[in-house]
Protein backbone atom coordinates (compact mmCIF):
# COMPACT_ATOMS: atom_id res chain seq x y z
CA UNK A 1 0.00 0.00 0.00
CA UNK A 2 1.30 3.15 -1.22
CA UNK A 3 -0.26 6.57 0.58
CA UNK A 4 0.55 10.24 0.86
CA UNK A 5 -0.22 13.14 2.68
CA UNK A 6 0.60 16.63 3.33
CA UNK A 7 1.03 17.82 6.89
CA UNK A 8 2.54 20.95 8.01
CA UNK A 9 5.15 21.73 10.98
CA UNK A 10 2.91 23.67 13.77
CA UNK A 11 5.06 23.80 17.13
CA UNK A 12 7.02 27.20 17.26
CA UNK A 13 10.55 25.54 17.26
CA UNK A 14 9.96 23.05 13.71
CA UNK A 15 11.33 20.02 13.85
CA UNK A 16 14.46 20.67 15.71
CA UNK A 17 16.76 17.93 17.39
CA UNK A 18 14.38 16.92 19.99
CA UNK A 19 11.46 16.59 17.35
CA UNK A 20 13.35 14.82 14.90
CA UNK A 21 14.46 12.19 17.26
CA UNK A 22 11.17 11.85 18.17
CA UNK A 23 10.11 11.20 14.82
CA UNK A 24 13.09 8.90 13.79
CA UNK A 25 12.00 6.80 16.84
CA UNK A 26 8.02 6.89 16.20
CA UNK A 27 8.97 5.74 12.51
CA UNK A 28 11.67 2.80 13.18
CA UNK A 29 8.54 1.24 14.64
CA UNK A 30 7.05 0.95 11.44
CA UNK A 31 8.44 -1.86 8.84
CA UNK A 32 7.24 0.94 6.02
CA UNK A 33 8.74 3.16 3.69
CA UNK A 34 8.59 6.51 4.57
CA UNK A 35 10.10 9.17 2.87
CA UNK A 36 9.18 13.06 3.83
CA UNK A 37 10.05 16.13 1.42
CA UNK A 38 9.75 19.49 2.11
CA UNK A 39 9.59 20.40 -2.03
CA UNK A 40 13.80 20.63 -2.43
CA UNK A 41 14.79 17.99 -0.27
CA UNK A 42 13.88 14.86 0.65
CA UNK A 43 14.50 12.36 3.65
CA UNK A 44 14.18 8.93 4.94
CA UNK A 45 12.05 9.25 8.08
CA UNK A 46 14.19 6.91 9.55
CA UNK A 47 17.44 8.59 9.95
CA UNK A 48 18.00 11.38 11.82
CA UNK A 49 20.53 13.29 9.82
CA UNK A 50 18.25 13.25 6.60
CA UNK A 51 15.45 14.44 8.68
CA UNK A 52 17.48 17.38 10.21
CA UNK A 53 18.53 18.18 6.84
CA UNK A 54 14.81 19.06 5.73
CA UNK A 55 15.49 22.26 7.84
CA UNK A 56 11.90 22.09 8.90
CA UNK A 57 10.94 25.39 10.45
CA UNK A 58 7.15 26.44 11.25
CA UNK A 59 4.74 26.91 9.06
CA UNK A 60 6.80 24.32 6.57
CA UNK A 61 4.27 22.12 4.46
CA UNK A 62 6.00 18.91 4.34
CA UNK A 63 4.86 15.87 2.14
CA UNK A 64 4.91 11.90 3.65
CA UNK A 65 4.96 9.03 1.19
CA UNK A 66 4.49 5.91 3.17
CA UNK A 67 4.88 2.40 1.56
CA UNK A 68 4.13 -0.74 3.11
CA UNK A 69 1.69 -2.97 4.87
CA UNK A 70 1.62 -0.27 7.92
CA UNK A 71 1.38 2.46 6.33
CA UNK A 72 -1.92 3.97 6.98
CA UNK A 73 -1.29 3.70 10.79
CA UNK A 74 2.14 4.94 10.25
CA UNK A 75 0.71 7.53 8.57
CA UNK A 76 -2.17 7.98 11.45
CA UNK A 77 0.96 8.30 14.11
CA UNK A 78 3.05 10.58 12.41
CA UNK A 79 0.11 13.07 11.89
CA UNK A 80 -0.45 12.71 16.00
CA UNK A 81 3.16 13.53 16.42
CA UNK A 82 2.91 16.41 14.68
CA UNK A 83 -0.41 17.89 15.81
CA UNK A 84 0.57 17.72 19.28
CA UNK A 85 3.36 19.78 18.39
CA UNK A 86 5.97 16.69 18.98
CA UNK A 87 4.44 16.49 22.53
CA UNK A 88 6.46 19.55 23.96
CA UNK A 89 5.56 22.46 25.78
CA UNK A 90 5.53 25.77 24.08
Amino acid sequence: MRLEQDIRVINKLGVHTRAASKLVKLCSQFDCSIQISNGKRQADAKSIMSVMMLAACQGTELKMVVEGEDAAEAIRQITDLFESCFEERE
